[in-house]
């Protein structure tokens, strides 16, 4: 694919930077993240509420995370509202021509951008910014925002959704200097996939909702599957940093309390949600509880008659070696002619078309009606199959999620156009 040329829009990008003046906050020393640090973890903040941040932030924090959920949150305040038409007048002035929903995703992107760089200058710190829903299985457009976002900030992580597209567009941002956090992963399997195609900066492992899923669903007691999971993603990323090179760190999401901070200790980041680190610090930890736990071999309970196997649980943490294989075979390839329609192809032909399932138009229905994870009853005969991986079912229950939060803040968006 050929360099994705940043559209150029002058007045919009003179909007979104103008007026921007926030105190810088250093934040003081914490020893216990300063721990933290030591044992090999990075301490992230995932929140886009500055207030909320501002009362947590330490000198030890590097980085924010916010999404199209987390965004959405803070525009629903009422913050921009104000500001939305000049963005909107801006974007005309760029764009005659430009259509209803082109001039929404583009004040989208314009709020997002301005929401992050006020958090960069706030906190002198990294900040994730999301790419529109609408993007993630457009590559050559995805590529075109990201270029857009690092253009404004060499402190914005541009963060993409796990898609075949999403593969291809992140390994093009990456080689192109522009670093990406990509999202949405729920196994170690398709983070080691991830690791070898798209090679980013961060992959993800949203832990708290593996172990919420267990749970709600009558698996078991929920305890550690997510724990379980992250630890071979960690250990799956390691593998590739040290056999092809790869740069890539594993990231803690969905964290959901403060227990788990001790529990993960080594992973090579946390991006901690305001009460999970509120949470640990509570707790009046010492230092000692900090040690590195990338070792540990969590082991998931069962209540009685359950066969992980047969939900499909197993392939959350498993990565076998003709999967390995596969992968391999994919980071060899030239990536600047590789294809989403190639990368689909080479897990189908060597028996993974589960990583990404294909679901019929009432699936896919079923599924975003069932909100941020499958329902067991609906997925368990086509999980015990092998038909659909349930790291693929949350990817896609994942980002329809998303769409639905952007849906929200789009129409906030058009309620300020009116």
């Amino acid at each position: 694919m050929p360099d994705s040329p940043a559209l150029a829009t002058p007045q919009l990008n003179s909007v979104i930077q103008a007026g921007i003046s926030e105190e810088l906050l250093r934040g003081e020393v914490n020893p216990l993240w300063a721990r933290l640090r030591e044992v090999g973890t990075e301490p992230w903040l995932d929140t886009g509420d500055m207030d909320e941040a501002a009362r947590l932030w330490a000198h030890e924090f590097t980085a924010l995370t916010t999404n199209n959920t987390l965004l959405n949150k803070e525009i629903q305040k009422g913050l921009y509202d104000a500001w939305i038409p000049e963005a909107a007048a801006a974007v005309r002035a760029d764009r005659p021509d430009i259509d209803e929903q082109e001039l929404v995703l583009e004040i989208a992107f314009a709020l997002n951008a301005r929401h992050g760089l006020r958090l960069v200058e706030r906190f002198g710190a990294y900040v994730s910014v999301e790419l529109h829903t609408d993007l993630a299985h457009d590559v050559e457009r995805s590529v075109a925002y990201g270029r857009r976002y690092a253009a404004l900030s060499d402190k914005f992580i541009v963060k993409v959704p796990l898609t075949p597209e999403g593969l291809i567009a992140a390994r093009h941002l990456e080689e192109q200097g522009i670093p990406v956090n990509f999202t949405l992963g729920f196994s170690a399997r398709e983070n080691f996939l991830v690791a070898c195609v798209a090679q980013p900066s961060w992959v993800n492992i949203f832990l708290g909702r593996l172990n919420a899923y267990a749970a709600g669903e009558g698996l078991g007691d929920g305890a550690w599957v997510g724990e379980r999971t992250h630890m071979a993603s960690q250990a799956a990323v390691k593998e590739l940093r040290e056999s092809i090179g790869v740069s890539t760190r594993q990231i803690a999401a969905s964290m959901r309390s403060g227990e788990q901070v001790a529990t993960l200790a080594g992973t090579d980041v946390y991006t901690m949600p305001i009460a999970v680190a509120e949470g640990f610090l509570a707790g009046s930890p010492t230092a000692e509880v900090l040690q590195d736990r990338t070792g540990e071999d969590y082991q998931p309970s069962w209540a009685e008659g359950i066969d992980p196997d047969a939900e499909g649980v197993h392939k959350l943490w498993e990565v076998d070696a003709s999967f390995k294989e596969v992968c391999l075979e994919l980071a060899a390839r030239d990536y600047e002619n590789l294809t989403a329609a190639e990368v689909l192809a080479a897990l189908d032909a060597a028996g993974y078309s589960d990583v990404f399932p294909r679901l019929t138009e009432n699936e896919l229905a079923t599924l975003v009606a069932e909100g941020k994870a499958p329902k067991r009853a609906t997925w368990q005969s086509q999980l015990a199959q092998g038909k659909y991986g349930l790291d693929g079912l949350f990817t896609l229950a994942g980002l329809h999620a998303f769409a639905q939060d952007q849906a929200a803040l789009d129409e906030r968006i058009r309620q300020q156009l009116a």
